[in-house]
């Protein structure tokens, strides 16, 4: 792992790793091969021929994803869920629904506009 991807893990706090490292997980359980890098200043994980990212901030968690495509199935399901375009944030206790966000990821890792 590149040191400045080793140093934002370092940097999250306390009271978002859990969704950190739960959102990290199921990343790499679905993609183990996603090569990790820095990318806006946030871990992005690029597999096949896609992405996703993950940043913390200081009320949550987000997944990011290039396009509202790749979260529309989730948003449509989970209305309550804070999204953004392309992005799904995740507060303390919010639900983490694992089936809908695996779609997401494997959506937008298997992006086939994206090089």
């Amino acid at each position: 792992m590149n040191e400045g991807v080793q140093r934002y893990f370092d940097s999250v706090p306390a009271e978002r790793k859990p969704v950190f490292e739960k959102l990290q997980a199921l990343i790499l359980s679905l993609c183990p091969d996603a090569e990790v890098v820095m990318w806006y200043r946030v871990p992005t994980y690029r597999a096949k021929s896609g992405w996703v990212a993950l940043a913390y901030h200081r009320n949550h968690v987000s997944l990011y994803t290039d396009r509202v495509d790749h979260i529309a199935e989730l948003k449509a399901k989970h209305p309550a869920t804070k999204t953004g375009k392309g992005c799904i944030s995740f507060r303390d206790g919010d639900p983490f629904p694992v089936a809908d966000l695996k779609k997401v990821i494997r959506h937008a890792m298997e992006d086939v506009r994206w090089h």
